[in-house]
């Protein structure tokens, strides 16, 4: 049996980026803030950095559905915005350190079918 193995565009695959700010001046906002973040956790996002978290989708209609999702668990106070660019436009991403070089994380390795 022969193995086939597709390598979908990275023009398909897409990246849900949440960048918010939300108070935390009184526990009630500081107990929205953590619902919301986990919200997003739930949904897997991941943190890329302080309220900066982002997700993989496998096709732009995913992507929305995943903004949806993060539009739905907004706090009454605050500002959420989203951002859906694809895997390419992620990969070109440049990233700069200060004095304390800590590597970010691997991007999860693109699907292989077979």
């Amino acid at each position: 049996m022969s193995r086939v193995i597709v390598e979908l565009s990275g023009y398909r695959w897409m990246w849900v980026i949440a960048l918010f700010d939300l108070p935390t001046d009184s526990q009630a906002a500081r107990r929205q803030y953590a619902q919301f973040r986990k919200a997003l956790i739930r949904d897997g996002f991941q943190m890329m950095q302080f309220s900066v978290y982002v997700r993989h989708a496998s096709s732009r209609e995913n992507a929305e559905v995943h903004a949806i999702r993060v539009q739905q668990a907004i706090p009454p106070d605050g500002e959420v915005r989203v951002l859906i660019i694809t895997d390419k436009q992620f990969a070109r991403m440049r990233i700069f350190w200060g004095k304390r070089r800590i590597p970010p994380p691997e991007p999860p390795a693109q699907l292989s079918l077979f």
